[in-house]
C-alpha cells in the first residue's frame, strides 16, 4: 500500500478544471429545450415561429422540423433487442410524450439566455394521458406506454425454482415486501456535450464514463462510421453512473453540429437534471426465506418488479444484476430470483452508484434481521451461522456467480471490534428499562458486490510508450469522474517500472489517443485498468531486456530490469537508461487489450441509530463501515471512495427519493429542498475500516472499491431503527425513513401476519 499525494487536487481544488462548460469555441452556438410539462399525452402540435423571431436565436426545431433527426442508439446496450423492438427512444417527441420533461423542441442562441428566451416562446399542444410512475400501476397494462406491447419489457430469473417442501417443513419461514425508492444520482456538474465539427468528422467533449461507447453510439445515430468521431472528456463532476449512457439530447446536439457546420453546446442546469436525468433503484421486492431451527438457511426467494422508465435502455437488465446476487454471504442452498423490468411514465433507470446490488443486499440484509428476531438469534450469530467459509472459495452460487475470494467473519468482526458491539448492547438494554430514555437500534448489513463489469466488458485496452528524454506516456480507455486515476495510475506505473511518478504521464479518455477502450463504472479503475497497465509494464520490461540482449549480443536471461535501466547480469559492464535505448533502437511501445475476470468485493456495515417515537427523527450515532477491497492501492484514495459512498446509503436510508404528484409530475419544484441530500450536519461519525483478501484473478489483486456504503449502509440503519423499535412488520418501514413513516411505524403494533 502507497500513500500518494492527488495531483489532481491543486488544479482542481483552485478553480484550475477545465470542464465542458470553460471550453471556449469560436461561433459556438447553445441549445435549451423545450420540454412537455405532462408525464404522459399525444402530442398534437409543437410551434416554433415566435421562438425563432427572438433576438439572438439562431434556430428552433420540433421533431417536424427535422424529419431526418434518428433517435437514440446505444452502441454495446445490454438490453435484449426484443426488449427495444417496437420502443424506440425518439431525439425529440415525435407524436407521445412518456415521461415529464421529455424534450419536445431544441432552440440555438447566441447564448444560453437566449435559448431560454427562446424556448419560453415554444407553444405546444399535448392531450394529456392516464400515467402510471410505479410498477405495481404499470403491471396490468390498462395504460400502455406503447400501443399493442406489454409494459413489462424483460423477464429473467436466476437460480432455480425452490422445492415446494422445504417451504412446507421448514421450522421457520419468514415474509416481507420492500420499495427501493427512485433516487436521483445527483453529481456536482450535470451533464454536459459539445459537439465541434470539423470537416467531415466531429470532435465532442463531454462529461462522461465511457467515451468510447459514447462515439459509437454517436456514430450509429448519425449513420457514420465510428473513426469520423472523436470523443474527449476533460474534468468530470461526478457521474454515480448516471454520465454512462446515449441521451436525446446528445443526438440533437451532434446532429445539428454536423447539419450547420457550427459548435453546439448544451449544459443542463440543476433544475432539468432533477427532472429529466436517469435514476437509480426503483424496484418492488417480495421475499421468502427459510430456515431451521437452529438459523440456518434452508432457502430464499426473490421476486422482483423494477421501474425501467419509460424507454428500455440499459437500466432494463439492472435487476438482472439485483437477481444473480441474492444469495448474498450466505450459503443457502436453495435461491430464485424472478424479475420483470416494467416500462413507466418516468425517465430511464439506469446504473448508480452500485447499479443492482443495493436493491440484492437490502432485501437479504433486512430478511435476516426479520429472521433472527422470530427465532430469538442474536443477528451477529445468525450471520455467522451462515457464512460462505473462508476455505471454500471459489464458491459457485445458486445464481450462477463465481464468487472469487472471501473472508466474511473477519470483516465482521472488525466491524464489531470497531463499534464497540458488546458496550452498545448493554446501552440499549439501559434503555430499554428506563421508559425516559429514546430507544436505540443496533443494524448489521453484511454484502457481496460484483466489480469490474459483466461479461463483455471484463477487459480494458491501453499501452505504455517510453520516450527519447526517459519519460513514459500511458494511455487507456478509462475515464475518470473523481476516482483519482490522474494519481493512481502513473503511480502505479511508475512502482512498476521502478521509475519516479513524475516521470510518467497519464492520457484517458480521448478516443483520438486510444481507439478502443470500455470505460470507467462497476469500480473497475484498480482492478482492470490498474491490472492492465502493471501488465502492460510487464511487457515493456520484456521488450526493453530483448532489445538490450540483442544490442549488447547476450541472452535474454542476463538482462535485467532495475530503476528504469537495463544491465548485464552478474556483474556485467553494459548498462542503459530507457531512454538511450529508445534512442538506439527506436519507438517503445506495449499494451492491447488485457482481460481479467469479475472480482466480489465485501465488507460489513454496521450502524447504531437512536430513534424519536413522539417525532419520527432517527439520530444515527455510529456508522462503521468495513470493506474488503483486495490489494489497497491507494489508502486515502479507498477511505474516500468508501466515506462518500456511505453518505450516499446514509441519503437512501433517511433522505432521498422522487415523489410524484397525482397526474405522475415528479414533486421537486423547489430543487433539493423537495430532494434533500445529506449534509455535513446530518452525517454521523463513520469509521472506514478494512480486511484484505486479494483478488485471485490478477497480478495486483486489487477489487472494485467505491460503492460498498451505497450497497451494505441502508439496511444497516433501517435494521438499527426496526431494532429500535423492535418492530417485526418490515412493511411498516421503507426507505427513505422519513419522520412520518418512522411515527406511524412506531405507532402500529402487531405481529407480522407474514412471520409464521
Amino acid at each position: 500500500m502507497t500513500q500518494w499525494t492527488r495531483r489532481e487536487d491543486e488544479r482542481l481544488l483552485t478553480g484550475k478544471g477545465r470542464y465542458v462548460a470553460d471550453i471556449d469555441v469560436p461561433g459556438c452556438l447553445e441549445a435549451a429545450f423545450m420540454r412537455s410539462t405532462v408525464a404522459h399525452g399525444l402530442l398534437r402540435a409543437v410551434d416554433c415561429t415566435v421562438a425563432r423571431e427572438v433576438p439572438g436565436v439562431l434556430g428552433a426545431w420540433s421533431a417536424a422540423d427535422l424529419p431526418y433527426l434518428p433517435p437514440v442508439a446505444m452502441f454495446d446496450r445490454l438490453s435484449t433487442d426484443d426488449a427495444v423492438a417496437g420502443r424506440e427512444w425518439p431525439a425529440l417527441v415525435k407524436d407521445r410524450v412518456r415521461y415529464p420533461g421529455e424534450a419536445l423542441a431544441v432552440v440555438l442562441g447566441e447564448d444560453r439566455y437566449r435559448a431560454e428566451d427562446g424556448v419560453a416562446e415554444v407553444n405546444a399542444t399535448i392531450d394529456p394521458l392516464p400515467a402510471v410512475v410505479t410498477p405495481s400501476a404499470a403491471l396490468d397494462d390498462s395504460v400502455r406506454l406503447f400501443d399493442g406491447l406489454s409494459n413489462i419489457a424483460l423477464r429473467g430469473e436466476a437460480g432455480k425454482p425452490v422445492d415446494p417442501s422445504v417451504w412446507q417443513d421448514a421450522a421457520v419461514v419468514v415474509e416481507a415486501a420492500y420499495r427501493q425508492q427512485l433516487l436521483l444520482p445527483s453529481p456536482m456538474e450535470c451533464r454536459t456535450i459539445l459537439a465541434v465539427p470539423e470537416g467531415d468528422r466531429l470532435t465532442v467533449w463531454a462529461g462522461h464514463q465511457t467515451p468510447h461507447r459514447l462515439a459509437r453510439s454517436l456514430a450509429l445515430s448519425l449513420g457514420w462510421s465510428a473513426d469520423r468521431i472523436r470523443v474527449v472528456v476533460p474534468d468530470t463532476g461526478g457521474a454515480f453512473g448516471s454520465k454512462s449512457a446515449m441521451f436525446p439530447e446528445y443526438v440533437v446536439v451532434a446532429y445539428l453540429a454536423v447539419r450547420l457546420g457550427r459548435p453546439v453546446r448544451w449544459i443542463e442546469d440543476r433544475s432539468e437534471a432533477m427532472l429529466v436525468a436517469t435514476r437509480g433503484r426503483g424496484q418492488d421486492q417480495t421475499v421468502r426465506l427459510a430456515a431451521d431451527a437452529e438459523g440456518r438457511l434452508l432457502a430464499y426467494e426473490l421476486t422482483i418488479d423494477a421501474d425501467a422508465g419509460a424507454y428500455p435502455q440499459l437500466g432494463v437488465t439492472m435487476p438482472m444484476i439485483t437477481a444473480s446476487m441474492a444469495t448474498g454471504a450466505y450459503t443457502t442452498p436453495q435461491v430464485h430470483a424472478t424479475l420483470r423490468s416494467v416500462l413507466t411514465n418516468t425517465m430511464v433507470t439506469y446504473p448508480y452508484r452500485g447499479a443492482g446490488r443495493p436493491e440484492a443486499t437490502t432485501a437479504l440484509e433486512r430478511t435476516m434481521d426479520l429472521l433472527g428476531r422470530r427465532l430469538g438469534i442474536d443477528p451477529v450469530e445468525l450471520r455467522r451461522r451462515n457464512f460462505i467459509p473462508s476455505d471454500a472459495f471459489p464458491y459457485e452460487t445458486p445464481t450462477g456467480r463465481r464468487y472469487d475470494s472471501g473472508n466474511y467473519s473477519a470483516a465482521l468482526d472488525l466491524a464489531l471490534e470497531t463499534l464497540g458491539y458488546e458496550k452498545w448492547r448493554a446501552e440499549q438494554s439501559r434503555r430499554r428499562d428506563d421508559p425516559d430514555s429514546l430507544p436505540l437500534g443496533i443494524g448489521i448489513s453484511c454484502y457481496v458486490e460484483r466489480s469490474g463489469g459483466e461479461v463483455g466488458l471484463l477487459h480494458e485496452f491501453g499501452s505504455i510508450e517510453a520516450h527519447e528524454d526517459g519519460t513514459f506516456t500511458a494511455r487507456c480507455g478509462a475515464a475518470s469522474s473523481g476516482q483519482s486515476h490522474e494519481t493512481l495510475f502513473p503511480a502505479l506505473v511508475a512502482g512498476a517500472l521502478g521509475v519516479p511518478e513524475t516521470q510518467v504521464r497519464l492520457i484517458e479518455a480521448d478516443t483520438g489517443e486510444q481507439s478502443e477502450g470500455v470505460g470507467s463504472f462497476a469500480s473497475r479503475s484498480a482492478q482492470v485498468t490498474g491490472a492492465m497497465f502493471q501488465h502492460a509494464a510487464g511487457l515493456l520490461v520484456q521488450e526493453a531486456r530483448e532489445r538490450a540482449a540483442e544490442s549488447w549480443g547476450s541472452p535474454v536471461d542476463e538482462v535485467e530490469w532495475a530503476n528504469g535501466r537495463v544491465h548485464e547480469a552478474s556483474g556485467g559492464s553494459a548498462a542503459m537508461s530507457l531512454g538511450d535505448l529508445v534512442k538506439a533502437t527506436g519507438p517503445l511501445r506495449v499494451g492491447d487489450r488485457y482481460e481479467t475476470s469479475a472480482a466480489f468485493p465485501f465488507g460489513a456495515h454496521v450502524a447504531v441509530a437512536e430513534v424519536d417515537p413522539d417525532l419520527g427523527t432517527v439520530n444515527v450515532l455510529r456508522l462503521v463501515a468495513v470493506e474488503d477491497c483486495g490489494v489497497v492501492l491507494s489508502p486515502a484514495v479507498v477511505h474516500g471512495q468508501a466515506f462518500g459512498s456511505a453518505v450516499q446509503g446514509i441519503g437512501q436510508a433517511l433522505y432521498e427519493g422522487v415523489t410524484f404528484d397525482d397526474a405522475g409530475v415528479p414533486c421537486l419544484a423547489n430543487g433539493f429542498l423537495d430532494y434533500p441530500l445529506p449534509t455535513f450536519a446530518e452525517i454521523p461519525p463513520i469509521d472506514v475500516k478494512g480486511t484484505c483478501t486479494p483478488n485471485p484473478g490478477t497480478q495486483l489483486g486489487a477489487k472494485g472499491a467505491g460503492e460498498s456504503g451505497c450497497i451494505g449502509v441502508p439496511a444497516a440503519i433501517v435494521n438499527a431503527v426496526a431494532d429500535a423499535l423492535q418492530i417485526t412488520r418490515p412493511g411498516r418501514l421503507q426507505t427513505p425513513l422519513t419522520p412520518d413513516r418512522v411515527w406511524r411505524a412506531a405507532r402500529a403494533p402487531g405481529e407480522d401476519g407474514g412471520v409464521r
